[in-house]
């Protein structure tokens, strides 16, 4: 379906054409006055100077070639030279009908589905998710979730750190505690145990033990730097050890996951890239794209136009060493082998964005990507405390995210028992449910790359601009539904006939949103649209609904348009949270 917009800017377009100006002149955006029209049309001002004449002549003009029997039921020329519009009442019931009778609500999805890869996630294995992972993994999700809902097929990689020195870290400790595991024994011929020889929590204590510990002694550091070197090179007990640690820990990580709603399509890691370095580096070598620099291998990517220092992006230490953007260049070589993608996308902390210009442009400048490939950086912001720091537990360390969801949970269970007659059993099922919206919405609701206060106390109200809110609102739509069920009536095949008052007629305008808001929210990249968007539709339906006796009306056409309103309504509702990440439960 079309835009309801672009349905209205086409009548201006014939209206401007037909008076004698420009179709360029007729763009119509949503008044910023909804107490005098609903949209406005401003190109009688800018096309004044063209034609040399005064915008309200112009404006009068077009209004007089607006036809009646379009979507256009009120048009009227306001000094200097706006065009305020009104919409038809009829013709917006009928395009609520025609939204109502498509499964994805009328959205109109791409003309050309492209191969995204989304990046995001990025925790490193053998460590707990604490608050820190939360964003990337909430705007990650939800990002892949806009563009697969614009028509798009999509993969999200969570691309985890399981190469790095915390391995060697760990396989030091390890052996530290148990040497005679047959892991270190360099004559051990026979096949290495199935289990793993810890369990996630005891693997979860290894290596902040193991990290204090290296910090403190310069040899044990030394040691630990060996054993990464060594199993970065095939150290056969080590890649052993390293295979029980992936398995322990994405178990581990799948799990926690699950928990927030998020999935992954491909499980792959900074190990995965591994095999493309050699070659890749041979022929950044051998093509003159790599230089030498103080033993260390760079790629220069300073561009003429900038305000501002970018370093060379180094891909090779002194040692021989990789480093991060090896290892990023690396992962692209291997995407664009096995995918192709038009975009990749990368949801990471936009303290990183100076090291993502360098990979980028490496990536381009070598011919890693071709150049017709969008590498786009999503830089997220901090998630603080009510002190405006990093969001920390009441002890001072970093909180594990699954803590933080059993407090969030907690506090929902709370409010739902609360002068609420619901069973236990339920009331945990629905805190869980509302408690993840808290979470989402909370941070959704901002800008990604604008650092927020993580606020537990607003987030989790049943008032304001809060994810229990947006469920509530839905909630309370499925009980007047199942109401009007009771009283013996059916929800198939029913209509909008039209706007019966102001506040449904505000309610019918926001519905017929949804299309734009998408288009809006993929082409930015920003999922917030889409919450600002249900906040307000939210908050026009409770408008309605306190100034409507639904079910107390005595016209039966009258109520079957405000059923199918309020049907229409929590479908769109329903739609929006889903691509956000989080659902409504059928009571609070």
């Amino acid at each position: 379906m079309k835009k309801l917009l672009d349905k209205i800017t086409a009548e201006m377009e014939e209206a401007f054409e037909e008076a004698g100006y420009d179709r360029s002149y007729a763009k119509v955006t949503l008044s910023n006055r909804p107490d005098l029209c609903e949209y406005q049309c401003n190109g009688a001002m800018a096309g004044a100077k063209v034609y040399k004449k005064a915008p309200i002549m112009i404006a009068k003009d077009v209004v007089s070639q607006i036809g009646r029997q379009g979507c256009i039921a009120e048009a009227e020329a306001v000094a200097p030279g706006f065009i305020n519009l009104k919409i038809d009442d009829r013709y917006l019931a009928s395009y609520l009908n025609d939204m109502a009778g498509e499964e994805t609500l009328g959205l109109e999805k791409t003309e050309n589905p492209e191969m995204i890869v989304i990046d995001y996630g990025g925790p490193n294995v053998a460590k707990p998710l604490h608050v820190g992972h939360l964003r990337s993994a909430i705007i990650g999700e939800s990002v892949k979730r806009i563009c697969r809902a614009m028509g798009h097929k999509v993969l999200g990689d969570i691309h985890m750190g399981d190469w790095g020195y915390q391995m060697g870290l760990i396989i030091t400790e390890l052996k530290k505690r148990q040497p005679d595991l047959p892991y270190f024994d360099e004559s051990f011929e026979g096949e290495y145990p199935s289990e793993a020889p810890f369990t996630i929590g005891e693997l979860e204590e290894i290596y902040p033990t193991a990290s204090a510990y290296a910090k403190e002694h310069e040899e044990y550091r030394e040691e630990a730097l060996h054993a990464t070197y060594l199993l970065q090179n095939g150290h056969k007990g080590y890649t052993a050890i390293w295979k029980h640690i992936m398995q322990v820990s994405v178990a581990d990580l799948k799990k926690n996951y699950a928990n927030l709603n998020v999935e992954f399509d491909l499980w792959k890691g900074e190990a995965d890239a591994q095999a493309y370095i050699p070659d890749m580096i041979e022929r950044l070598k051998k093509e003159g794209f790599a230089r030498v620099d103080d033993g260390a291998l760079v790629i220069d990517v300073k561009e003429e136009t900038d305000t501002k220092e970018i370093p060379p992006c180094m891909i090779q230490k002194s040692d021989g060493a990789s480093l991060y953007g090896t290892t990023d260049l690396a992962t692209l070589v291997q995407r664009e082998e096995d995918y192709h993608p038009d975009q990749v996308i990368y949801v990471v902390d936009k303290r990183q964005e100076l090291h993502f210009t360098q990979v980028f442009r490496a990536a381009k400048k070598t011919g890693i990507v071709p150049e017709k490939t969008r590498l786009r950086f999503l830089g997220f912001g901090t998630m603080n405390g009510k002190d405006g720091k990093p969001f920390k537990t009441r002890e001072g360390g970093v909180m594990r995210l699954e803590n933080l969801i059993r407090e969030i949970n907690e506090e929902m269970y709370h409010k739902i028992t609360d002068n609420r007659t619901v069973g236990e059993e339920e009331a945990k099922e629905t805190a869980g449910i509302v408690g993840m919206s808290a979470i989402k919405y909370g941070d959704l609701s901002n800008q990604a790359s604008k650092d927020y206060v993580f606020d537990v106390d607003r987030f989790t109200s049943f008032e304001g601009n809060t994810g229990p809110y947006i469920l509530y609102t839905i909630v309370r739509i499925k009980s007047i539904l199942h109401k009007y069920e009771e009283m013996g009536k059916h929800l198939e095949d029913l209509s909008v006939s039209g706007a019966h008052s102001d506040s449904e007629k505000a309610l019918m305008l926001e519905i017929a949103k949804y299309n734009a808001v998408m288009e809006t929210a993929y082409e930015e990249t920003a999922p917030h649209k889409i919450c600002a968007y249900i906040y307000d539709l939210a908050n026009a339906f409770n408008r309605f609904y306190h100034e409507t006796k639904i079910l107390a009306e005595e016209d039966e056409k009258v109520q079957e348009s405000y059923i199918a309103v309020l049907i229409l309504t929590k479908r769109v509702l329903e739609a929006c949270i889903d691509i956000l990440g989080f659902e409504a439960p059928e009571r609070m």
